[in-house]
């Protein structure tokens, strides 16, 4: 554990194609820092996990609705590798298919493979249903040819709080048609928020995705965070 007197010592600092990006570690804490803004730590997880368990229940309600059962094996893309949490958790439950990661930062994706992140990603890596693909988010979901099941987001601090400047397209009606593009008939968007967003969920719904909602997550201190959830018709 960390106390507010500990100095965080700097383990790796690299300029990414994005600006910086930090790797420290606090106490027993590693910590994710880009461009000054803190990201992500190893403290609990229990919202990056939440937004894949939201994403998969909302999934299986929504197939529900439409009339048939659970597809087998759904695809998964997760937006940001982070911390690996969120990708460690997809792994370990058997009813996804195909687990594919979005990440843009080379040296977070390094720190995974053969860094100190690793402890948290090996095992999950390894799994023959994850693959990591080193791309933009934002431009992946605008370029490729590939569908999913579902679309877990995590690359920033929410929808009002963007890391870049370039990922506000993202949010956008225009960026959230590119989700929906990438998404099956049915298929969920779950995006994950430190605050909720009303203005998100109403250009959610303005970008024609359905039953949309916004579901807490209790933290140890402070508001809680927040998952916002949509399904694309069909």
């Amino acid at each position: 554990m960390s106390t507010p007197y500990d100095i965080p010592e700097v383990l790796d600092r690299r300029e990414g194609p994005y600006g910086e990006v930090v790797l420290r570690r606090h106490g027993g804490l590693l910590q994710i820092i880009a461009n000054g803004c803190f990201l992500m730590d190893t403290s609990d997880g229990r919202s990056e996990r939440r937004l894949v368990d939201a994403a998969l229940a909302a999934l299986d309600a929504a197939d529900t609705r439409a009339g048939h059962g659970p597809r087998p094996d759904p695809r998964v893309l997760l937006g940001g590798l982070g911390v690996g949490f969120s990708l460690a958790h997809a792994a370990a439950a058997p009813r996804w298919g195909r687990i594919t990661v979005v990440e843009r930062e080379p040296a977070v994706i390094e720190w995974h493979r053969t860094g100190p992140l690793a402890e948290l990603s090996t095992r999950a890596l390894a799994d023959p249903r994850a693959e990591i693909v080193e791309a933009d988010l934002v431009a992946y979901v605008h370029e490729t040819s590939d569908t999913f099941d579902a679309l877990c987001l995590d690359i920033d601090n929410g929808p009002d709080w963007t890391v870049t400047e370039g990922n506000d397209g993202l949010y956008s009606a225009a960026g959230l048609q590119d989700c929906a593009r990438v998404l099956t008939p049915g298929g969920v968007l779950a995006v994950w928020s430190a605050r909720p967003s009303a203005e998100f969920e109403e250009t959610l719904r303005n970008a024609g995705f359905q039953q949309v909602r916004t579901e807490e997550i209790p933290v140890a201190r402070g508001v809680p965070d927040v998952v916002h959830l949509g399904i694309r018709p069909g």
